[in-house]
């Protein structure tokens, strides 16, 4: 699949950036490359190949993640305790969506 400027300018107007003509470009040749490398890892037969559960460690047949417990609620005065700018129950922050 290969990836247009279009595409590069599409991506960026959603993520509301500011792309110079060099940038696009250079997006678009980073971006074929990285879906070259995906359809090359398609190619490979994968057929025998057990799914994995656990990727990130070998799981011994003992091995379990912690159980979920619920806990009561932090509450707003401890949640706000460290902002920089709390009111009226709520972090005040800056606006940042000029749009």
């Amino acid at each position: 699949m290969k990836i247009s400027e279009q595409d590069v300018r599409q991506v960026a107007e959603l993520a509301d950036l500011k792309l110079s003509d060099a940038e696009v470009s250079r997006l678009r040749a980073e971006l074929d490359g990285i879906l070259a490398h995906v359809d090359k890892l398609n190619e490979v037969d994968t057929a025998g190949v057990e799914p994995m559960a656990q990727v990130l460690f070998d799981t011994g047949a003992g091995t379990t993640l912690r159980g979920d417990e619920p806990l009561p609620p932090l509450g707003n005065q401890a949640a706000l305790a460290n902002a920089p700018q709390p009111g009226a129950g709520y972090f005040k922050v800056p606006k940042v969506i000029e749009r």
